[in-house]
């Protein structure tokens, strides 16, 4: 099915944290705006647990874009008022959306995933590749399909992972990146001129969600390299810590100098960050 390209595309975006409002603000400076916007509730953040908007609903309000906040997803709220939809585009959203609702628009739905699939599908795919020393990944834009992140693939495009990048700083070049491909292919996907190709599920690879307690680590039996990657997988959230006189120690800075992890400054816990030199005499 074919799109007429002279008419706007009809489209819905899902999506709720930083990386889907970045891609947003990608979309509106090529023309390409939304419809309609589905996002998560607001909830609880920070040490004061305060009411909090997800930053795609802090985007919408800004571009007076109609947006909903469903706690349940359903084919009403969905629809709303809408015309015939073209696609739905999901970035981010945070929850599973029913294959009902997947397949209400004409040309299905898609997604924006931040890897090389069928390589580390799930939930953390850009610290994963950081956390296993890899030297490429990429970004992949797929027809979804009612199984996490196992649809055909419509584009793709391979990256450089730099040796001491972290993952903020990786996370943020392949949203550009995503960005980028996925206004260059709208308008072949529109046209029905896109050839997709099927992952290898035997190649299929999965990463999980990342909890408090994975940035734990054991300075004297994990190799160096192990816990570099860590950190720089980690560097932003939940940042690798130790524990010392039953007091947790994050480490803040640090790198790989000839095979060995050099620990440059910590904080520990209720005290103010400090050089680790430091820390060793304090606590010797």
């Amino acid at each position: 099915m074919q799109i007429n390209m002279n008419e706007k595309l009809n489209f819905v975006f899902f999506g709720t944290p930083d990386v889907a409002s970045e891609t947003l603000e990608i979309l509106k400076q090529n023309d390409y705006i939304p419809s309609l916007i589905v996002t998560s509730p607001d909830k609880p953040q920070g040490r004061k647990m305060l009411i909090t908007p997800p930053p795609v609903k802090v985007w919408a309000e800004k571009n007076n874009i109609k947006y909903i906040q469903p706690e349940k997803l359903d084919m009403a709220n969905v629809r709303g008022e809408q015309n015939i939809i073209d696609f739905f585009l999901v970035v981010a959203y945070g929850k599973i959306i029913p294959e009902n609702i997947l397949n209400i628009p004409k040309l299905g739905s898609i997604n924006i995933h931040y890897s090389l699939l069928p390589k580390y599908r799930g939930a953390s795919p850009v610290e994963s590749a950081i956390l296993n020393g890899d030297s490429e990944t990429g970004v992949a834009i797929q027809q979804m399909k009612y199984k996490m992140d196992a649809g055909p693939i419509i584009a793709q495009k391979k990256v450089k992972i730099f040796s001491d990048e972290k993952a903020l700083e990786l996370r943020k070049r392949l949203i550009k990146i995503g960005g980028a491909l996925l206004v260059k292919t709208l308008p072949k996907f529109a046209n029905g001129k896109i050839k997709e190709v099927t992952q290898n599920e035997k190649e299929a690879t999965f990463c999980k969600k990342i909890k408090k307690e994975d940035g734990l680590v054991n300075l004297t039996s994990e190799p160096p390299n192990v816990l570099y990657n860590k950190f720089r997988a980690y560097a932003f959230w939940p940042r690798i810590f130790f524990f010392q006189n039953s007091r947790r120690i994050i480490i803040t800075d640090a790198s790989l100098e000839n095979n060995k992890f050099i620990i440059k400054k910590v904080l520990p816990e209720g005290k103010k960050e400090i050089k680790y030199e430091e820390f060793k005499k304090i606590n010797i």
